[in-house]
């Protein structure tokens, strides 16, 4: 199994700026590329101070002048909120300014809140998922250019890529996959695949896998599966405890956002009081620090050797968490130093 980093700048509230954010964001990729993992992924995001990523492009092309070994992903781009000619041109621009290192991660999206703002007239999850199955073969054809396209969502004549990328084939290609539909479109299509149980335990890691290893069954192919998950490395309860209450909070922002219905002032959603997040119907601290890649290293190495056995290839250490600067690198520190070389 290979580790990589997944980080972008979360808040819930303006205690860290926004230059602190990012601060810290590069510490934790510095760390990252220096303790050996494979890649740093992160992600898109628009109007919204909860996950403050606008052009995960921008980002990679910085780390790529600060890091010497890492991989560099999107994780992901939303494939309706770009035009493929766009979207092909700008990843190999990226391609060639990270000398090679671009992993091209896309999504449909998740957050309503973004749909009604970056498409005008609003989308679904439906059409921004035709969008998706659309946009990727439209950018491999890009890529090796005199390339026309008419769909559904997307329609232009004959052109290239310009620039294309640093190999005829072009950066590899993820799909950030949940359905059995998306698992059998990203296998045929020969993607890669990037899943994530968000808050939900070990039944759906299995039931993720099982749909993955279902789609390479009917296609008769098998490309490599990454699984993105929230993790913590701590040593005692009391410190396990406090690092599932605030991915618990973490959460509850999420299904806030995700839900859509919060007054947003300045880009961030009216804070939760303590009753709120202890009153949630089914996010509770207990649940999450049970479900999550929450504990010491040895039980997190145990976790982490059963999604290797169910065939797992990649497992993405997701940063944003709410906690401190100092409890992320100390987490993550402790990660690379105790948990990765179990698996070497």
């Amino acid at each position: 199994m290979k580790f990589s980093l997944f980080s972008h700048m979360e808040r819930t509230d303006e205690s860290q700026s926004q230059q602190q954010l990012y601060d810290e964001f590069l510490s934790l990729c510095e760390m990252a590329d220096q303790g050996g993992m494979t890649t740093i992924w992160t992600g898109e995001h628009h109007g919204m101070n909860f996950t403050i990523a606008p052009n995960p492009f921008l980002n990679l092309i910085d780390l790529a002048h600060r890091t010497k070994n890492v991989r560099l992903g999107t994780g992901t781009v939303v494939a309706p909120f770009w035009n493929p000619i766009k979207l092909a041109g700008e990843a190999a621009m990226t391609d060639i300014l990270t000398e090679g290192r671009l992993e091209l991660g896309i999504a449909r999206g998740a957050y309503s809140f973004e749909y009604e703002r970056m498409v005008d007239g609003g989308i679904d999850a439906w059409a921004a998922g035709e969008r998706l199955r659309e946009i990727i073969p439209a950018v491999r054809g890009l890529w090796a250019g005199d390339y026309s396209h008419e769909g559904k969502h997307y329609n232009f004549p004959k052109t290239t890529s310009a620039p294309k990328p640093t190999t005829e084939q072009g950066p590899p290609v993820w799909v950030a996959a949940r359905d059995i539909n998306s698992h059998e479109f990203a296998v045929e299509n020969d993607c890669n695949v990037q899943v994530t149980p968000l808050w939900q335990g070990l039944e759906e890691v299995e039931s993720l896998m099982e749909k993955f290893k279902s789609a390479c069954a009917t296609y008769d192919k098998r490309p490599k599966i990454m699984i993105l998950q929230h993790a913590y490395i701590g040593k005692t309860e009391d410190e396990l405890a406090r690092a599932a209450a605030k991915l618990n909070e973490f959460y509850c922002y999420f299904g806030a956002w995700f839900k859509n219905e919060r007054p947003i002032n300045q880009g961030l959603i009216q804070q939760l009081t303590p009753e709120d997040i202890a009153a949630h119907p089914f996010y509770s601290a207990e649940q999450i620090r049970k479900d999550l890649m929450i504990g010491t290293s040895q039980q997190v190495i145990d976790r982490l050797k059963h999604y290797e056995d169910l065939g797992y290839d990649e497992f993405s250490y997701w940063s944003d968490s709410g906690m401190t600067r100092e409890e992320k690198e100390t987490s993550l520190a402790r990660f690379i130093d105790e948990v990765m070389p179990a698996f070497n």
